[in-house]
């Protein structure tokens, strides 16, 4: 399977608190350019995704850029990582790790996305950009319900 992910703590802050903290942060940029600034920032602070994971198997298919995203159970909780090769993609990765790495599946699959609404993210992607964010979401719940039924997803 690879090399573990990087070693990252589980987050200190609730779901609710996490998306909260991803409204403020763009309610402070004044407009959409600023806004995509700070994604593509978002997207380059990503650690490094390993090459040896950058396979097939993890690719998310149906997305136009490139998109590779791995879940590792670490005791009952699944910490993700991924990567992009679209800058403002990566960012949207960043936000999506923010939320959902480092939680239990009933976490995951109990958290709705709702910043994605609250910051009017969806109407200012592209159509593209917008199912990748959606296809993003659901593998992310898909690794969140195969560990709950205690599979490997």
């Amino acid at each position: 399977m690879g090399a573990p992910l990087q070693a990252r703590a589980a987050p200190t802050e609730t779901v609710a608190d996490a998306q909260r903290s991803i409204v403020d942060s763009f309610r402070y940029l004044e407009d959409w350019t600023e806004r995509y600034q700070y994604l593509i920032e978002l997207g380059r602070r990503l650690p490094p995704f390993p090459e040896t994971k950058r396979i097939e198997a993890n690719r998310l298919h149906g997305c136009q850029a490139g998109v590779w995203l791995v879940a590792e159970d670490r005791n009952g909780k699944l910490f993700f990582e991924a990567t992009s090769d679209s800058a403002i993609v990566a960012g949207l990765i960043a936000l999506l790790l923010k939320i959902y790495s480092g939680r239990t599946p009933d976490e995951i699959l109990a958290a709705t996305p709702v910043f994605i609404e609250e910051i009017g993210l969806a109407e200012h992607l592209s159509p593209h950009r917008a199912n990748g964010l959606f296809l993003m979401l659901a593998r992310i719940h898909a690794h969140g319900s195969g560990h709950q039924a205690g599979e490997v997803a």
